[in-house]
């Protein structure tokens, strides 16, 4: 499908608008709504994206963040939450713990739910609460959802849907990727949506930096936002593969934690067991490579991230060696 929208709209010598086309804007509303429970935004509360990564590392950038500005992000976080603080040269806080920016107030606050690199997803009355505290004090909310369509056990909600934010986008951008849903990493389709005022800022100041989503990109990502079916068959493709693979892990004494979520299953064996280093070189002894928890944080040091993006043969095979351990 993604294939033959993007060879249907290849034609495409000029320049695509920033802005995006109204069709990809509307399948993006339709899709929030009809998927997701999130109701009532316009086609002025949307911008795509060029891959969300683009943009999660550049929108302090485009907010005019800097020096003396302060960021918070997770305390397991994706590292590009920091990259983008860095780059403007504000302080970043990795942190769980609202309380723990004391009297300060931070200008942006991320939260991403499910998690990367955990899988953890956060609870509804969770979310309420991030929600209002950030609009009491004035700070932009903007919600990483990478991996809304990825749930394995409970259920995920963005920030936008109307019981978390009372049916208002006020202070709250939320960041989609097709990445993870369709299988696109390749196409570099995302989209960001929610306030209407700050939507409008961002797509002033991606105008003038050319930051235009090819348009046989946004015909693929409108027709694959339609389909559902797509998405079904490729969540029990990775449903069989985490189940083979946590099955194994566990029999082989490993402990998995969170990973309700996401395409990961965040592994340990325990605060008192190996760290993250020394779990990286005994499953690379058998043959499987992992990313250290350090590389999210120094919540992650005796944890791993094992990726279930592999084959069905290559995952059926790592289980396999670990059960064989």
């Amino acid at each position: 499908m993604a294939r033959a929208a993007l060879a249907a709209a290849v034609d495409a010598p000029g320049y695509p608008l920033t802005v995006g086309t109204p069709e990809v804007r509307q399948a993006v509303v339709d899709w929030l709504a009809g998927t997701h429970g999130v109701t009532g935004l316009g086609l002025d509360q949307v911008l795509p994206l060029i891959g969300s990564k683009e943009f999660i590392a550049s929108v302090p950038t485009y907010l005019g963040l800097g020096p003396g500005d302060l960021i918070g992000y997770p305390a397991l976080a994706y590292p590009t939450y920091e990259v983008g603080a860095a780059l403007v040269g504000a302080r970043a806080v990795a942190t769980d713990a609202l309380t723990s920016f004391g009297p300060e107030t931070p200008k942006l606050l991320w939260v991403n739910s499910p998690s990367n690199p955990s899988g953890r997803v956060l609870p509804k009355e969770h979310l309420k609460k991030v929600v209002d505290w950030c609009r009491e004090r004035g700070v932009l909310l903007v919600s990483d959802e990478c991996y809304l369509d990825c749930v394995w056990e409970g259920e995920a909600l963005s920030v936008l849907h109307p019981e978390i934010c009372g049916g208002s986008s006020e202070g709250i951008l939320v960041v989609h990727s097709l990445s993870k849903r369709s299988n696109l990493a390749g196409y570099r389709c995302a989209f960001v949506a929610g306030d209407r005022d700050v939507i409008a800022e961002l797509l002033a100041v991606r105008k003038n930096m050319g930051l235009m989503m090819p348009a046989p990109q946004q015909h693929a990502m409108a027709a694959v936002l339609g389909d559902e079916a797509h998405v079904e068959e490729q969540h029990e493709r990775y449903r069989a593969r985490r189940t083979t693979l946590r099955a194994a892990l566990e029999a082989a004494g490993y402990t998995i934690e969170h990973s309700e979520a996401s395409l990961y299953l965040w592994t340990t064996k325990g605060p008192d067991g190996p760290d993250c280093w020394q779990l990286v070189a005994d499953l690379a002894a058998q043959g499987i490579l992992v990313a250290p928890g350090a590389f999210y944080g120094a919540a992650g040091s005796h944890h791993v991230r094992i990726a279930l993006t592999a084959t069905d043969e290559r995952i059926a095979a790592a289980a396999e060696r670990l059960t064989r351990a």
